[in-house]
């Protein structure tokens, strides 16, 4: 379980044609995190630099003040990339960015500065999806094959599975991302955002003891997480208060519950796609807690977990240039006139040219 030892993974599925090696620029800025990447088109990341703005205990990140943030600090990201790669603009073949789903501001803050660095630097654009860009990295890093997807952020939830150059989605949150519940439930309990609202409340889960019922929802192939958030917090103020209960034992009973529904959801998946190997991808994929009871549910169906730590769960330029450069080697490349940004690109609306049908 988890990435190989080395700082980059070494092979992957390949992009370009064949006995060519391809290299990218990667530009990820859908939410708090910036980044930028250069990655070959087997597999080797060479540079992955990437900022994240922090705001107060109790607060959550607007759209404009994050964009700002991405403005100040991504030429500074993109000459970081450059030196820590080694390399210079013309050695790059294109520059990829990352169109969508996310936060409006904050993604069209990055789209320009690619358009900007395309017209001065003379290199094509290959819009990419977020969602996609998670998987191919996942997929990449760790030399998964076909596994079922958990892609588990602060913005999504989906269980996905490949099929018919789709990847589709068999379920999901009605309402809000696991990510989102969490950070929240971390706000309402004065948790830190720094480095970030879900690594504390995995920190402070671990010195829970007292297991708090909470509203177990799930409904068919998907989960309902508003609920157990509003309960969580109504939990949190009143039985706190009352000393029935301590921040640390709501954090855990938070974890077990969602984490559990999350579980079930992904094993149903997997029984209906006939497989038993998983990859966990996103953001609240870097939980050890969420890993150990996957792999847990994964050993008893005797396949494997694929996860990785933050360096490539966390959003991250890496993963924007890996899942461009796999679309520019089937000649799939962006006119400037058509380089916007949407906040709501669903995983599957993405004709996955790179990958053969079973």
């Amino acid at each position: 379980m988890g990435p190989p030892e080395e700082a980059a993974p070494a092979g992957g599925a390949g992009a370009g044609p064949p006995g060519t090696t391809t290299l990218a620029m990667g530009f990820e800025g859908s939410a708090n995190k910036v980044a930028v990447g250069v990655v070959r088109s087997d597999g080797t990341i060479l540079s992955n630099p990437r900022r994240t703005y922090i705001t107060p205990p109790g607060t959550g990140f607007l759209p404009r003040e994050t964009a700002e943030h991405h403005r100040e600090v991504i030429l500074d990201l993109v000459q970081q990339a450059l030196d820590e790669a080694g390399i210079a603009p013309g050695d790059l073949d294109c520059l990829c960015y990352t169109k969508g789903p996310g936060m409006g501001g904050p993604l069209v803050s990055v789209a320009v500065c690619v358009r900007m660095l395309s017209q001065i630097w003379r290199k094509p654009i290959v819009a990419v999806n977020h969602c996609v860009g998670h998987i191919e990295m996942g997929r990449v890093v760790c030399g998964a094959d076909d596994p079922v997807v958990l892609y588990v952020s602060g913005g999504n939830t989906q269980v996905i599975a490949y099929n018919e150059r789709r990847y589709r989605i068999f379920g999901e949150t009605i309402d809000i991302a696991v990510g989102n519940c969490l950070d929240r439930f971390a706000r309402e309990i004065g948790l830190s955002n720094d480095p970030s609202p879900g690594y504390n409340i995995e920190q402070l889960a671990k010195q829970g003891s007292t297991f708090v019922e909470l509203p177990y929802t799930v409904k068919g192939m998907d989960v309902s997480l508003s609920g157990i958030l509003t309960f969580a917090e109504k939990e949190a103020r009143e039985r706190m208060r009352a000393g029935e209960c301590t921040a640390a034992d709501l954090c855990f009973s938070l974890q077990e519950t969602i984490f559990a529904m999350l579980v079930e959801i992904t094993e149903r998946t997997m029984a209906h796609c006939n497989t038993n190997d998983v990859l966990i991808v996103g953001g609240v994929g870097c939980n050890v807690r969420l890993q150990e009871m996957m792999q847990t549910m994964v050993g008893q169906r005797g396949g494997r977990l694929y996860a990785t730590d933050d360096r490539y769960c966390i959003d991250n330029g890496a993963m924007i240039a890996y899942a461009g450069l796999l679309a520019f080697g089937q000649g799939q490349t962006t006119p400037l006139r058509e380089t916007t940004c949407t906040q709501r690109y669903r995983t599957d609306e993405v004709l996955v040219t790179w990958r053969q049908d079973k």
